[in-house]
């Protein structure tokens, strides 16, 4: 079985016992483009990934970037790569994770990661990898923007913002340092503005 069918086995399981502590309202759904997308957010709490994923519904199944480390703890960790979750090792050049992400939007799957490479204090300055823009150029897929407020209270709806899709495109033939610098830039503020 593969890490699709797993991950539309496990969703619903797992929607039930989230949704009855932080039930959450997906605005702006129908911007979600068809085929391959890299979808990133702001990344404040340890659950964003969850929000993210329940606003996007079981029919748009995500493969999940995450630190390699998470991906080491027992129990966890293996029920993470069953559902898609692949790590990569932050602070180095991880090929293979790239290469991997490649293929998936290559495939037509959505990719989400987190810009920031780690969770950010709501108004500390941490600046963003270019990772995300990279897949994108490469891969000729939209950046999906999507905001999610860092102010939760338990049992009370939590909205998650989805932006509008947006193409990055590179100066020239192939995209330079300064072209993902740009589109990193630029996606940062697309998701700063959701949060308007």
């Amino acid at each position: 079985m593969n890490e699709v069918k797993w991950y539309r086995i496990i969703y619903p399981i797992v929607w039930i016992f989230f949704n009855l502590f932080h039930p959450c309202r997906a605005i702006g759904r129908e911007r979600i483009p068809e085929g391959g997308a890299v979808i990133c957010g702001n990344h404040t709490h340890a659950s964003d990934p969850f929000f993210i994923v329940f606003a996007f519904r079981r029919c748009n199944p995500l493969a999940i970037m995450a630190k390699a480390e998470l991906l080491r703890v027992p129990v966890i960790g293996p029920i993470l790569r069953l559902v898609g979750v692949f790590g990569v090792d932050r602070g180095k050049s991880d090929v293979g994770a790239i290469k991997h992400a490649l293929r998936l939007l290559k495939e037509g799957r959505k990719l989400l990661l987190f810009p920031e490479g780690t969770r950010v204090k709501e108004g500390a300055d941490v600046e963003a990898k270019t990772g995300a823009a990279m897949l994108a150029l490469r891969a000729g897929v939209p950046i999906v923007p999507v905001w999610i407020p860092s102010k939760r209270k338990w049992f009370r709806r939590t909205d998650v913002l989805i932006g509008e899709p947006f193409f990055p495109q590179a100066a020239g033939r192939r995209p330079t340092a300064e072209d993902y610098d740009r589109v990193t830039e630029e996606m940062m503020t697309r998701i700063e503005a959701l949060k308007e």
